[in-house]
């Protein structure tokens, strides 16, 4: 006999299975039952752009790590990337994997200083270090970065070409879609169970051979990497950088995102960022411009109280309901 636990394990990896199709199918389907509005397509270029940069804050996660300052890598990404598109004329779709580069290399040096930190320690050298990283931009670096007047980027795709922002949507969804099966082989791969044994003991962990020192310091330049390629995404999207991007407002969206779907998930911060985003844009859509960060607030208030695992754990929670309603007399 399969017990109620195995028959729920089944239903609930079917339904996460439905899900990513379907999800994908409406991904794809979605900018043409729009009717390819421009302002739609934006929003929507945005969204799938932080999926990229709060997954690759939640693969941070995965060893028990956290940041405060991302917005770092992602600016730092955005910036090598538009400066050299610029000078040398290769395609932003090249100069990205600079960019991420760049941004890896200085997630490099502040994880080899601080990987071996306790979690919010961490979190607080990166949250002091974005802060650090934008002042030189307005200081020291002025004359490269423009200041906070910023310098031009150039576009993914030439608005001269016809339907050019529906070109970027497909080819920046495409990315995410590369990137998040990059993370998944990762997770899914030995490098994925060290992860895990990590975070749920070190002493452990260290017990059975496992570095953890070598493992969080390769998952901070993965998640450095593709932060500074979401950054490169989205400044050559809007076609110019300033150094407002290294905000402490950029820094925190990936984690009210990941939080909100699902924090230590692959799936959690592209649920989290879909409808945070919707729930932000509709909002003020419907002229809520200071209200949407009341009831923002109050819902990942709600979320954190009432579905500690975020919102993908909702599916099991109300069929895990259902269940026990059905055996009660």
């Amino acid at each position: 006999m399969i017990d109620m636990n195995t028959t729920l394990g089944i239903a609930s990896k079917k339904i996460r299975i439905y899900g990513v199709i379907s999800l994908l199918i409406l991904a794809f389907i979605l900018p043409l039952i729009l009717g390819m509005n421009l302002y739609i397509l934006t929003i929507l270029i945005l969204m799938v752009i932080f999926i990229i940069y709060a997954s690759s804050w939640n693969f941070l996660t995965y060893t028990g790590q956290g940041s405060l300052g991302h917005a770092a890598f992602f600016g730092l990404g955005g910036y090598a990337s538009a400066l050299v598109a610029s000078a040398s004329g290769v395609s932003p779709y090249i100069t990205m994997l600079i960019g991420g580069g760049a941004a890896a290399l200085v997630g490099l040096f502040i994880g080899a200083i601080c990987v071996r930190l306790k979690e919010w320690f961490l979190a607080m050298v990166t949250f002091g270090f974005a802060i650090i990283i934008q002042t030189l931009m307005v200081s020291q670096f002025v004359d490269i970065t423009g200041g906070w007047d910023g310098i031009a980027a150039p576009r993914l795709i030439s608005s001269s070409v016809p339907n050019y922002l529906l070109i970027e949507y497909y080819s920046i969804l495409v990315i995410a879609i590369i990137v998040i099966i990059i993370f998944w082989l990762i997770l899914k791969s030995p490098v994925g169970l060290a992860f895990a044994a990590i975070r749920e003991n070190e002493m452990e962990a260290r017990a059975a051979g496992i570095d953890p020192v070598r493992y969080r310091l390769f998952a901070f330049l993965v998640s450095a990497y593709f932060s500074g390629v979401a950054g490169a995404l989205e400044i050559h999207h809007l076609g110019y950088i300033t150094p407002e991007i290294f905000g402490v407002d950029i820094s925190f969206w990936p984690i009210i995102y990941s939080i909100s779907g699902g924090l230590g998930t692959l799936a959690g911060p592209i649920v989290g960022t879909i409808v945070i985003t919707v729930l932000w844009d509709g909002l003020q859509a419907l002229g809520l411009t200071y209200a949407r960060f009341i009831i923002i607030g109050l819902l990942l208030v709600l979320i954190i109280i009432f579905l500690p695992r975020g919102l993908i754990s909702l599916p099991d929670r109300i069929r895990i309901s259902l269940e026990k309603r059905r055996k009660t007399p």
